[in-house]
């Protein structure tokens, strides 16, 4: 019976008889990638933007939006975003502590401070009811980050910045392609912003892009960092003056064999996914009542989906295991031919960045440089935050449907939990500190 062969920590034969790298594999690149890239290359057209504003469009039409704006990656789409919402000198934004940190850090480098909220245990996004206390007069935008493929609770999000008259930025980087009650994720809120670095679900080698409905926003992040394209054609009043030199200095057009590849890739993109989809919900549902594991996918038949689940990660349940450690639970699932990890993103609230650290030379810290009061956040201000780590583990993140293969890692998890009682003895306990600060997830 599956799970209860000897645990290979203790000498027992490994679940994953061997390696399985044609089951991770990714990006897909094909000979008509290769021949995009090649091409720019061969046109010497990697510094233009005909290529990228094509795959702008496309991009825009695949999301039924009407702007897309390409980024050299997804820390300035999310710069873009903000300055494109106003996000500006003495104003507040509220995001989620447990997420990577491009979710908040671009908004220090506008002169904006950062508040940072609770996430739900469950969703690991923004939590909905921890937002609304957060907010003040100098609030221009809430961050909500579709943390680790999962879609956050938009509903409710958008009902509190609508109240408040505030923007909704949502970071899309792990979960492109994803729905939220039947709507694709980035499309729910004023602008959607995420990243296309190599290791996403939306691969294309390095880049960003954002997506939005709103004129306005889509300029404004023009005039910040697109600097030929800071012309004539702008519309937005009060923008028309400046044209000619970005308006923050930046140089953000993204590279154009990055947006070539992104051309080829979004045509197969939603069948690529499915597939990954079809696995990886084959892979929770063999896992379905074993006991200390529970899957971090939205319900079924909800209308909502993982998006690629990018950095996938499993819920942890020490209680229904003795109290085991999810650091030794790990050990056991590696030793049986798994790399995963325990833990998740570090809480960015703790780190000394929001605490002390005083980046531009403003004499205080940064947090507060511009701001009208301490918005510093101690220890244990956040728990649930600052406890997921002990609750939450890595998992493989299979990209093609193969039961047969599947299923090795399936007994990999089901034996070390199954048997837990004989890994409890050298439980050393979970260290003080659980994944990082530039946590992505473990390699499969």
């Amino acid at each position: 019976m599956i799970g209860t062969e000897k645990l290979a920590l203790f000498g027992g034969t490994k679940a994953v008889k061997q390696s399985q790298e044609g089951l991770f594999k990714w990006p897909i690149i094909t000979e008509e990638d290769e021949a995009a890239a090649v091409q720019v290359l061969r046109d010497g057209a990697m510094s233009g933007t005909d290529i990228t504003r094509k795959f702008e469009r496309e991009f825009a039409d695949w999301l039924d939006m009407k702007y897309g704006l390409a980024f050299n990656n997804g820390t300035n789409s999310l710069l873009g975003a903000f300055y494109g919402c106003g996000v500006g000198v003495g104003d507040e934004i509220i995001c989620p502590s447990v997420t990577y940190w491009a979710s908040a850090l671009p908004a220090y480098s506008l002169g904006a401070s950062v508040v940072f909220a609770e996430i739900d245990p469950v969703t690991l996004c923004l939590d909905p009811n921890d937002i609304e206390h957060r907010i003040t007069e100098k609030t221009k935008a809430i961050v909500v980050v579709h943390y680790l493929g999962h879609p956050a609770d938009m509903d409710p999000i958008m009902e509190i910045a609508k109240k408040h008259n505030i923007k909704v930025i949502e970071d899309v980087s792990h979960a492109q392609g994803g729905y939220y009650k039947g709507r694709r994720v980035g499309t729910i809120g004023d602008v959607g912003a995420m990243s296309l670095m190599a290791g996403k679900s939306f691969a294309i080698g390095e880049g960003g892009i954002f997506v939005t409905n709103d004129l306005e926003i889509y300029e404004r992040a023009i005039a910040l960092g697109h600097y030929e394209r800071y012309n004539q054609e702008i519309q937005t009043p009060y923008l028309q003056p400046h044209a000619g030199l970005p308006l923050g200095g930046y140089k953000f057009r993204m590279h154009q064999v990055s947006s070539a590849v992104g051309r080829v890739q979004l045509k197969y993109y939603d069948e690529r996914i499915g597939e990954i989809d079809k696995a990886m919900n084959y892979f929770w549902d063999r896992l379905e009542g074993v006991p200390g594991l529970r899957a971090h996918r939205p319900a079924k038949n909800s209308g909502s989906t993982m998006g690629g689940w990018y950095a996938t990660h499993g819920h942890y349940v020490p209680e229904e295991l003795g109290g085991l450690s999810v650091t030794r639970f790990c050990e056991a699932v590696r030793a049986e031919g798994v790399s995963i990890g325990p833990g998740c993103n570090l809480p960015l609230h703790l780190h000394s960045l929001q605490q002390d650290a005083d980046v531009y030379g403003h004499g205080k810290p940064t947090i507060i440089a511009n701001a009208s009061r301490d918005l510093r956040q101690p220890k244990g201000s956040l728990p649930i935050s600052e406890g997921i780590a002990a609750r939450v583990y890595s998992i493989p993140w299979f990209k093609h449907f193969n039961t047969e293969q599947i299923d090795q890692y399936v007994e990999a998890f089901r034996k070390a939990a199954l048997q837990y009682n004989d890994l409890l003895a050298d439980d050393k306990g979970n260290p003080e500190r659980l994944g990082g600060w530039n946590f992505f997830r473990q390699k499969a």
